[in-house]
């Protein structure tokens, strides 16, 4: 059962990181699982086996949520954006006070205020960045290659820090939809037996699916030497970052809300915040 519901978490953080504006960081703060998955990544060679089978349901689960769900996520968007997002929103605000409970265990002062509100400003203020971007056409060579490896860096960080959404990135940067076409096109790829289709989209997501591997190394190490350090300025940023993702999706909502839709988006954001919250014991 315990397997089966690590699962179910690790599918809850791939969607997310599937999506612009949410984060799965934000995730595994709000499931209570954030300072783990980073212990047993920065310890994963140190504590090998130990690492390897608390992380393994979660990254299935990941894989579940990216490739498997990534078709169900686009109908429900499509078709229901605002409920969609308010469950998003729900499974953000669901673990809020489990980051209070980090944050209460110093004083408060001025630069625990401070480093919050800095950071809580820089995330609506990269969505505004995002919204002029261009989307860059992928190529094989070995320039774009190396931009390919450095931009899954960039991604697989954004996705490993709560609040800040390694999707939002790459749309800032332009790769968003690019690298989606070529995880979609791999994957019908695979299924149709089409497999020039798979040897070419191939080409840009491995250098890509590197970066993300190293990316992920580097931030953990960052974190936790932040955590050891810093612990109340540290949460207070992740305070900041997780807050302002709820701001950050409704922004990317264009649409006339219904008594009808509000009334479910409600529901859907009561929901969300219960699946935290039963993730999260």
């Amino acid at each position: 059962m315990d397997f089966l519901k690590d699962v179910l978490k690790g599918a809850v953080i791939g969607v997310a990181n599937a999506i612009p504006g949410v984060s799965g960081g934000t995730m595994m703060v709000s499931m209570g699982i954030y300072d783990n998955i980073i212990y047993c990544i920065t310890h994963l060679f140190k504590q090998l086996k130990e690492s390897i089978h608390i992380l393994f349901p979660y990254f299935l689960g990941m894989l579940v949520g990216i490739v498997g769900l990534a078709y169900a996520i686009k109908f429900l968007f499509a078709n229901y954006p605002f409920q969609t997002c308010m469950v998003f929103i729900g499974l953000i605000l669901g673990g809020v006070p489990m980051i209070f409970k980090k944050v209460k265990k110093e004083k408060i002062g001025l630069p625990h205020i401070i480093v919050f509100f800095v950071f809580f400003i820089a995330i609506i203020a990269m969505q505004y960045m995002g919204k002029d971007s261009k989307d860059v056409e992928l190529v094989i060579d070995a320039v774009s290659l190396i931009k390919l490896f450095l931009v899954g860096i960039v991604a697989s960080a954004t996705m490993v820090i709560p609040g800040v959404s390694g999707s939002m990135m790459l749309m800032i940067m332009g790769y968003y939809n690019p690298i989606i076409n070529a995880i979609t096109g791999f994957v019908d790829g695979a299924v149709h037996g089409d497999w020039n289709a798979v040897w070419n989209v191939s080409a840009s997501l491995v250098p890509f699916g590197i970066g993300v591997v190293v990316g992920i190394f580097a931030i953990a190490k960052l974190i936790e030497f932040l955590l050891a350090r810093w612990e109340g300025l540290t949460y207070c940023a992740i305070l900041g970052l997780v807050i302002s993702s709820p701001v950050v999706i409704l922004m990317g909502i264009s649409l006339q809300i219904s008594m009808m839709t509000l009334l479910t988006g409600v529901f859907a954001l009561a929901v969300g915040a219960l699946i935290a919250l039963k993730l999260g014991e």
